[in-house]
């Protein structure tokens, strides 16, 4: 899974799978759990073709996501009533505590994103 060096250097080699909360298949790469981080996480996420996350925050911490491939429909605020469209190779940051929910808008493709986060234990504080 990773090599280790007492350095505080971590190669992680694949991405672990979870179940995570929001309901996507997502692969860790960087966590506490991974390699010992204790303030940022990083993961592949991937949303299949028509899916979407489930509605969601992150109590406390911030979103970065870079999209790798597809194009992606982000609601958010209250109400899950404003929104943005990134397609591949564009940045989205997403503020701590703000409602969201990310849906493919491809009926054929699925949509790849690296995610980062201040928050090494990522998934503890999701809140659907």
């Amino acid at each position: 899974m990773h090599d280790a060096n007492p350095q505080g250097v971590v190669a992680v080699r694949t991405g672990v799978a979870i179940d995570a909360k929001q309901r996507l298949p997502t692969f860790v790469g960087v966590s506490a759990a991974t390699v010992g981080a204790s303030g940022l996480s990083m993961q592949l996420v991937v949303i299949p073709p028509g899916a979407a996350a489930e509605p969601h925050i992150h109590q406390g911490y911030e979103t970065a996501i870079y999209l790798i491939s597809g194009q992606v429909e982000t609601t958010y605020g209250p109400g899950l009533r404003q929104a943005v469209v990134n397609g591949p190779g564009e940045f989205l940051y997403i503020a701590a505590d703000v409602p969201h929910q990310a849906r493919n808008l491809s009926d054929t493709e699925p949509a790849v994103g690296l995610v980062a986060r201040n928050d090494a234990n990522e998934q503890e504080r999701v809140v659907l």
